[in-house]
C-alpha cells in the first residue's frame, strides 16, 4: 500500500465529516429563508438522480436498480427516499441545527445494536455497551432545555423527536445494506431514481414555496443537499473506508456534531446552550468509546 494512501483516507473522512457537519446547518437555513420540508427534500433527490442517471444508465441492469431488484430497491427508496428527507428536514424547521448532528447519529449505533440483539442475539460487548449507555445519557442532557420547553428552544422537542425516527430509520437501512452485500453506490442511485415518482406524491400533498424563492436558495440546496451530501460524501467516505477500513472509517463520525456547532454558530448565530454543550461531550465521548470498542465481548 503506498505510504499516501493513509493520508487520503484521513483526508477523505474529514471533508465527509464536514459536508455532514453542515449539512444540518444549510437545511435549517432553507427553513428559515422560508423553503417548506418539501421543498429542500424535492430539490435534493431531483438533484442527485440527474447526478447519478449517466452511472446507472451504464451499470446497473435492470435499470435502475441493478443487483438490488425491484423489491429491495424501492425498500431501500422508501426508507432512506423522500420521506426520511421530509422527517429530517422537517425536524430542522422545529429544532437548531445542531440537534440533528447530535441526535440521529448519537442514536444510530444504539438503534442498531438494539436490532441486531433482538434479530440475531448478539450482544454488544462490555466497552462498547458503556459507550452506548453514555451516548443515551448524553442525548437527555443535550434535550433537557427541549424537552423542558426553555424559552430558547420552544417546540425543538418536536424536532428532537423526528431525529430520533431518523436515527431508527437509518438504523434499519444500514442492517439491511449489510444483510444483502449491495454496494453503496448502487444503493444511492436506486434510491435516488426511484424517489423521483415518489417526490410527485410528495408535491401535491404539501406546500411547496419554491416558485417565491430567490433561485440562489433553490441552488444551495439543490447542490448541497442533492450533489454534495448525496454524490460526494458517498465517495469520499466510500474511499476512506477503502484507505482506512471500516472500524476506522467511522472514527470521523464524532467529528460531525463538532463541525455542526461551529458552523450553525458562524453561519445562523444559533450558539449551542451551556446544557447542549455538556451534553455534545459527553456524546461525543460515548461515540468514541462505542467505536473503538469490539461489538462483542
Amino acid at each position: 500500500m503506498p505510504a499516501r494512501t493513509p493520508w487520503l483516507g484521513i483526508l477523505c473522512g474529514l471533508a465527509c465529516a464536514l459536508i455532514w457537519g453542515v449539512q444540518a446547518v444549510v437545511s435549517r437555513h432553507g427553513m428559515l429563508v422560508g423553503l417548506s420540508p418539501a421543498d429542500v427534500s424535492i430539490l435534493r433527490f431531483v438533484a442527485a438522480a440527474l447526478v447519478l442517471l449517466p452511472w446507472a444508465a451504464r451499470h446497473m441492469r435492470p435499470f435502475p436498480v441493478g443487483g438490488l431488484g425491484w423489491r429491495r430497491g424501492w425498500t431501500m427508496a422508501l426508507l432512506i427516499g423522500p420521506f426520511y428527507s421530509l422527517i429530517l428536514v422537517g425536524g430542522a424547521y422545529f429544532a437548531p441545527a445542531l440537534h440533528s448532528s447530535i441526535i440521529s447519529p448519537g442514536l444510530i449505533p444504539v438503534f442498531t445494536a438494539g436490532l441486531v440483539a433482538l434479530l440475531t442475539g448478539e450482544r454488544p460487548g462490555r466497552m462498547r455497551l458503556i459507550g452506548l449507555v453514555v451516548i443515551v445519557g448524553g442525548i437527555a442532557v443535550f434535550s433537557r432545555d427541549a424537552l423542558l420547553e426553555a424559552p430558547s428552544r420552544p417546540d425543538a422537542w418536536i424536532g428532537d423527536l423526528l431525529f430520533v425516527l431518523i436515527a431508527l430509520l437509518w438504523s434499519i437501512f444500514g442492517l439491511l445494506a449489510r444483510r444483502w452485500g449491495a454496494s453503496s453506490i448502487e444503493i444511492t442511485a436506486a434510491s435516488c431514481i426511484l424517489s423521483v415518482p415518489l417526490l410527485a406524491v410528495m408535491a401535491i400533498a404539501l406546500p411547496i414555496h419554491m416558485a417565491s424563492m430567490p433561485i440562489g436558495e433553490l441552488l444551495l440546496q439543490a447542490l448541497y443537499q442533492g450533489v454534495i451530501v448525496g454524490v460526494v460524501a458517498l465517495y469520499l467516505y466510500s474511499r476512506s473506508v477503502e484507505a482506512l477500513g471500516a472500524a476506522r472509517a467511522t472514527l470521523f463520525l464524532p467529528l460531525v456534531p463538532i463541525m455542526t456547532a461551529a458552523s450553525s454558530a458562524l453561519l445562523l448565530a444559533e450558539p449551542a446552550t451551556s446544557m447542549e454543550m455538556v451534553g455534545m461531550a459527553i456524546v461525543v465521548a460515548g461515540m468514541l468509546i462505542a467505536f473503538r470498542s469490539p461489538s462483542t465481548g
